[in-house]
């Protein structure tokens, strides 16, 4: 069912006193993300500099914006003249919110402190890294490269513990199942599920016919999503070779993934687990992955979706693109509830942990912060 918002629910503006305008990155910010334990966002840009942001609890307050915002820069440059490749290309905090890993397009990972003091530099890939994920545990981790490997980093010991070459192609995602083993997914079509000890991958995933842009494990680990280029998504789980599921609804490539924080092993046992997905085709679509079926197909955007995320109740879907809008949508209804446009296209948007406050980040080199409530 194709739900369209019309003119006799207009979405809500979210208005500008609902609104903090982080400045200060000099490049497009490609990455944000909030601290799993408080008001810290982390936004990574093309500048070669992460930023820790410190974002006041509660509402936003439009007066203290032109205030010394608290802020650290966190430098991947040495100060040498035409250095190229340290754009910060993605960022993941530790699950105790203590330590922040960036990735850049130099092939080195870092972890920060929350001081922004330089805890790690891990050289090893040989190409940009594209993707990095910290395992739940905190002692690993993950980085997928340009150079075609994935490699799990003792964070302890600051060095690499194993390189996974497997891939004949970028590797473009990297997503843990447990944490021992993750996903990895490739420009060469394929998806491989990799245990740290073994040389080989345990399962190896065929079926996408181009690209695979995004996996992404369900909260229990028993369901992996993927989408690519060839414009479908797929389910899949480790009982069987063939997809579960292949979603095809989008009518272009589909460039992003996200399960809800819904259904068993979540905080929100009682609502059930569904899958969003961002395509080209300016839509997001919900799906139901019991029966591998189409709930809603959220229409709103007039250019490519590059981000999803759910709210931390899964009552809630922002979706951020390049038609410079931010839309948050209720999953209930599958209509947009709120907007915010701002004066670029957005590449990430995020929730914190309360579910009050929204990040997206803007090739116009700014992070904005939008207050939601209903």
């Amino acid at each position: 069912m194709d739900i369209f918002t019309t003119s006799t629910s207009q979405p809500r503006e979210i208005p500008s006193s609902d609104v903090t305008i982080l400045e200060g990155h000099t490049s497009e910010v490609c990455a944000c993300a909030w601290s799993p334990k408080g008001s810290l966002l982390a936004s990574g840009s093309g500048d070669s500099t992460a930023r820790i942001w410190t974002i006041a609890e509660g509402r936003c307050n439009p007066d203290s914006q032109n205030g010394p915002l608290n802020v650290l820069v966190l430098k991947h440059l040495r100060g040498i003249k035409n250095e190229m490749g340290k754009d910060v290309t993605t960022l993941d905090w530790n699950g105790e919110g203590t330590l922040l890993a960036t990735g850049s397009d130099n092939g080195q990972a870092r972890i920060w402190t929350t001081n922004g003091e330089l805890r790690s530099t891990l050289s090893k890939h040989k190409g940009p890294i594209f993707s990095l994920k910290w395992n739940k545990k905190g002692d690993y981790l993950l980085t997928g490269s340009c150079d075609k490997t994935a490699i799990v980093w003792d964070v302890k010991a600051e060095e690499w513990k194993q390189q996974f070459e497997f891939h004949s192609g970028p590797t473009l995602d990297v997503d843990w199942r447990d944490n021992v083993s993750f996903a990895t997914s490739s420009t060469d079509n394929m998806i491989y599920v990799c245990k740290i000890g073994e040389n080989h991958p345990i399962k190896t995933f065929v079926g996408h016919q181009g690209e695979v842009n995004c996996v992404k494990w369900d909260p229990t680990g028993s369901l992996l999503a993927s989408c690519s280029d060839d414009i479908t998504a797929k389910i899949w789980n480790m009982k069987q070779d063939k997809h579960l599921h292949d979603l095809r609804e989008h009518s272009k490539e589909i460039y992003a993934l996200r399960w809800s924080p819904t259904g068993p092993g979540t905080n929100n046992p009682n609502k059930k687990l569904v899958l969003a997905s961002a395509s080209f085709d300016s839509t997001v679509k919900l799906w139901d992955v019991e029966l591998g079926k189409l709930i809603y197909s959220l229409n709103g955007h007039t250019h490519f979706v590059y981000s999803v995320a759910f709210s931390p109740s899964g009552e809630y879907l922002a979706s951020g693109s390049l038609d410079k809008s931010v839309h948050i949508w209720s999953l209930k209804e599958g209509k947009i509830v709120k907007t915010y446009t701002g004066n670029g296209g957005i590449f990430e948007v995020c929730w914190n942990k309360e579910g009050d406050k929204i990040a997206a980040c803007f090739a116009n080199n700014k992070v904005c912060v939008l207050d939601f409530r209903m």
